[in-house]
């Protein structure tokens, strides 16, 4: 699928509760798991140790962080629409956000978007999106929740 081209507050409100599209496929590995886990201070074995996962973890393997999973999303969120024309970009919020399976490594996951709100604060765009990611090849999601952007477009 092709990337949208957003280019004001009015060309958001377009596509308002409609699905914006979905990003392309990213595979978790360890060592993207292992870096995560230095930047966050979180070495909890069922991310860190493959060893272990595979003998005592319920899932197999090592997972990635629910956080990691999330921290994607910035990523995946440009390969689905291309903002253009704004000053400044604010990441405002995430909501309601319930994972629904883990991410183990070498899986490959991608991002679905859609557009839930859009309302223009005086002049500052706030995008609220609902933000899916599957799991190639699993019925459940990674995660299902809500992020919002401020954009503030130029005149």
């Amino acid at each position: 699928m092709s990337r949208l081209i957003i280019q004001s507050h009015q060309e958001f409100e377009q596509y308002l509760g409609k699905k914006l599209g979905v990003s392309d496929y990213h595979t978790i590995t360890q060592d993207q798991i292992n870096k995560f886990a230095d930047a966050t201070l979180d070495h909890q074995w069922i991310h860190t140790d493959p060893e272990r996962a595979k003998k005592e973890g319920a899932f197999g393997s090592t997972i990635a962080h629910g956080y990691l999973t999330i921290s994607l999303l910035p990523l995946m969120w440009e390969q689905v629409v291309d903002v253009r024309n704004f000053k400044m970009l604010v990441n405002y919020g995430i909501d309601q956000f319930k994972f629904g399976a883990p991410v183990l490594v070498n899986n490959n996951v991608r991002t679905h978007v859609w557009l839930k709100e859009c309302t223009n604060l005086r002049g500052i765009s706030r995008i609220k999106l609902r933000v899916q990611m599957e799991i190639e090849g699993s019925k459940k999601p990674a995660f299902d929740g809500s992020i919002t952007f401020l954009y503030h477009f130029n005149s």
